[in-house]
């Protein structure tokens, strides 16, 4: 009797909220990378303007800032043109700073993160660049999923839109 195949991961990302990692999962055959990471401040969850992050099965639904230099200011999704600096965070202290490169989730699971009061696109929920002083491993965001900004550039030239997002 043959023996069962052995399993191969499927491409994508997973992230922990209890240890604060993204891993990717590049392919079938390479090995996974994991990476520090700040989630939500007031912990998990998926309401609409509650701060938190929200888990479940998401996807890239776009990828946002390819080309544009390390430490690039971004609001609303478009690079204003600056570049990150303490003299920058001086001058807007109340900016909840978005860097170097952004990937846009979009939730797959109708009530929980997909649809009304709960929609993770529609939330802004963005896996994203930091200033390098923000500490990773402890939860500190708005929402969001921050990386260090060498660290999301490099995931960034390692995924492409569609592949899956698990949050747990």
């Amino acid at each position: 009797m043959p023996s069962d195949p052995v399993s191969t991961p499927v491409p994508g990302i997973e992230i922990s909220l209890d240890t604060q990692t993204l891993t990717l999962f590049p392919d079938g055959a390479s090995t996974p990378l994991s990476y520090p990471v700040s989630t939500a401040l007031n912990g998990p969850g998926e309401r609409q303007s509650s701060g938190c992050t929200p888990r479940g099965r998401h996807y890239v639904r776009a990828m946002v800032g390819g080309g544009v230099p390390l430490n690039s200011v971004f609001v609303a999704r478009r690079p204003t043109g600056e570049v990150y600096s303490d003299a920058l965070s001086r001058k807007f202290p109340e900016r909840d700073w978005i860097l170097s490169r952004i990937l846009w989730l979009c939730g797959l699971e109708s009530g929980k993160n997909r649809g009304p009061g709960v929609d993770s696109f529609r939330r802004f929920i963005y896996i994203h660049g930091t200033p390098d002083t923000e500490p990773m491993g402890v939860p500190r965001s708005h929402g969001c999923i921050r990386m260090r900004n060498k660290d999301v550039v490099d995931l960034y030239g390692r995924v492409s839109p569609g592949m899956p997002v698990t949050i747990r």
